[in-house]
């Protein structure tokens, strides 16, 4: 098959144990500890070949995040002041707010669709997503879509 550059973001559990090894060499030779892809690649348990194959393919979310656009859909409860939590969430990651659609809620569920700016003093989406997620009355946060930001 053809790569068409086609990106997809998947939760960690969902993607295999060769490609989060991948992800750790890299980070161990990032940040200096060690200074080969061989001496890495042993670290973490992965053949050279294996670091090579993948290296340029994956990488963490957050890392690639700044700068960016990250639109999420947010199935919550229809509870006064949860919108309110939600953007919150937004706000002490440093993010900024582009636009917001709320569904007219049925049977007491709302969904919620958010663009956010992912800006240079942006902390880790990651966390941002998994605060948002962790909160009472929130069902589930997918990602939808990643986009350059705008200039």
């Amino acid at each position: 098959m053809k790569d068409k550059g086609q990106y997809y973001v998947l939760k960690e559990r969902a993607v295999p144990d060769v490609l989060l090894r991948v992800v750790e060499a890299k980070r161990l030779i990032d940040s200096g500890k060690i200074a080969s892809v061989q001496e890495a690649a042993e670290k973490v348990g992965i053949s050279r070949s294996s670091f090579y194959k993948y290296k340029d393919d994956i990488f963490p979310f957050h890392e690639t995040a700044k700068g960016k656009t990250i639109t999420m859909v947010i199935q919550m409860d229809d509870e006064p002041g949860l919108l309110s939590i939600v953007l919150k969430n937004v706000a002490e990651c440093h993010a900024n707010v582009l636009t917001i659609h709320q569904s007219i809620p049925s049977n007491g569920i709302a969904s919620l669709t958010l663009s956010v700016d992912v800006l240079p003093e942006t902390g880790d989406v990651t966390e941002m997503v998994a605060h948002i997620e962790e909160q009472a009355g929130v069902h589930y946060v997918k990602i939808l879509g990643q986009e350059q930001g705008r200039s």
